[in-house]
């Protein structure tokens, strides 16, 4: 849609807009996705945008405002009145959504908005779902679902079922439960279908049915759903009752900032920050990785600075030591990289000292053949001795062995204990392999040179 959405567009809407001609905007705006629609509102004022949410559709208001930014969303959100909101956006989501949208406002706000839902019902389950943390099963789930008796028949079954149904976009499963509401499984359509209308559901249902606990965190609800390759996953109570649905939609939203999260560790920044943000929170989420990495530097300045006379006798050394340090550095991240990722998804099984075992394997053969090119070149073209190439070159295999099993070490252990391994990569990994680096380095070469 650029080729729609260019500036002659923007001042064309801007001006139907301001003239308040309601027919021309609508038009201007009939052939745009909602998602396109929500990367226009930015370009506009907030009192543009507030009279385009109150002149579109109530359902596609709804999926404008669901598609912007968070910021974006609150600010718009900040120029309407509570019945606004209740009355044009949210009697037109999910409940899921709903709850997205009214955690952004100020408690004050949020029971202001609440009263004003006419569905008494819809907003009962909003309340409900506003208790939940927003990054558990509870906090994710919708209460818009089909669920059947399993003392029902076909036939009862069918006819409430098209009731149930009525106010959903969209029906993946359904589910069977008993007098209690404790789920018992799932009824396959072709079985209700193929089935005589007088037969119990009892008799048809399938009792095989994965399913989460409202408290379960957001991300083992992610790889449950991808691990089964499920489109929606019933959400129980510790007894078991069925309490409302997670799609694939919302575990795409869950990956995706999970995703963003780690890379920002990765990075070496501690909070979950956006370009947007002011310079102090970019600040304070970027200084504390960047002071460990200043005190790292200094470790491998003072280890360099005890082997200062052996240096000026053996100058050559002095050529390698940024290769050591980024080699150590590149290789403690590859091996991180690869266990956060295997951690995050459950790929990583086993025994930590097999997995150890493999990078051992691993951070020996690269090394030998990293090193083989190190001695030739150093010894050819930067006319070092024998000597002197051979030492760097065992210097340079045990650097990247103790990389690798450090970089697989660490996020497992981190990991074991209930902290993010994510945090072990980028300038932990770096800073930590910097400094062992030059000292194996300088340890080996006073063995092997005596000095």
């Amino acid at each position: 849609m650029e080729e729609i959405i260019n500036k002659e567009f923007l001042t064309e809407l801007s001006d139907c807009i301001r003239d308040q001609n309601p027919k021309k905007t609508l038009e201007l705006l009939s052939e745009l996705h909602p998602a396109d629609i929500a990367e226009v509102f930015p370009k506009l004022e907030l009192e543009e945008q507030s009279y385009l949410i109150s002149l579109l559709d109530g359902e596609i208001s709804a999926a404008v405002l669901l598609e912007l930014e968070e910021d974006d969303r609150k600010k718009l959100l900040g120029q309407l009145s509570a019945k606004e909101i209740a009355d044009v956006l949210i009697t037109q989501m999910d409940t899921d959504d709903a709850v997205d949208v009214i955690s952004e406002l100020s408690e004050n706000k949020q029971g202001q908005v609440i009263s004003q839902i006419e569905d008494k019902e819809h907003a009962q389950d909003i309340v409900d779902l506003l208790r939940y943390d927003e990054d558990t099963a509870g906090g994710l789930m919708r209460k818009e679902f089909v669920e059947v008796n399993k003392n029902w028949t076909v036939l009862r079954a069918i006819r409430e079922m098209r009731r149930q149904a009525e106010d959903m976009h969209e029906v993946y499963s359904i589910y069977v439960v008993d007098d209690d509401n404790v789920l018992l499984g799932i009824l396959s359509l072709k079985k209700l279908l193929t089935t005589s209308s007088n037969t119990k559901l009892e008799e048809v249902y399938n009792n095989k049915v994965h399913y989460v606990t409202v408290t379960q965190k957001d991300v083992e609800v992610a790889n449950m759903i991808s691990k089964y390759d499920l489109m929606e996953i019933p959400v129980v109570d510790e007894l078991k009752r069925l309490q409302g649905v997670i799609t694939v939609d919302d575990i795409i939203d869950v990956l995706r900032e999970e995703a963003d999260e780690n890379y920002q560790l990765a990075a070496g920044i501690t909070r979950n920050v956006d370009a947007s943000d002011n310079i102090l929170t970019l600040t304070k989420a970027r200084l504390p990785w960047l002071l460990i990495g200043m005190f790292g530097g200094l470790g491998a300045a003072s280890i360099i600075h005890g082997f200062e006379e052996a240096l000026a006798k053996y100058t050559a050394l002095i050529l390698f030591i940024p290769l050591i340090q980024s080699t150590a550095g590149n290789v403690g991240i590859q091996s991180s990289a690869i266990v956060v990722q295997g951690l995050a998804n459950g790929t990583i099984q086993g025994k930590i000292v097999k997995r150890l075992f493999k990078e051992f394997l691993l951070g020996l053969l690269n090394g030998v053949g990293i090193s083989i090119i190190v001695l030739i070149i150093s010894h050819f073209f930067f006319g070092t001795s024998y000597l002197v190439s051979i030492t760097i070159m065992i210097a340079l295999v045990t650097v990247i062995v103790n990389a690798a099993l450090i970089g697989t070490f660490i996020p497992i252990f981190l990991d074991k204990r209930g902290i993010d391994p994510a945090v072990s990569t980028g300038p932990f990994i770096t800073t930590s392999n910097d400094i062992l680096g030059v000292f194996i380095y300088f340890m080996i070469a006073k063995v092997i040179l005596g000095f």
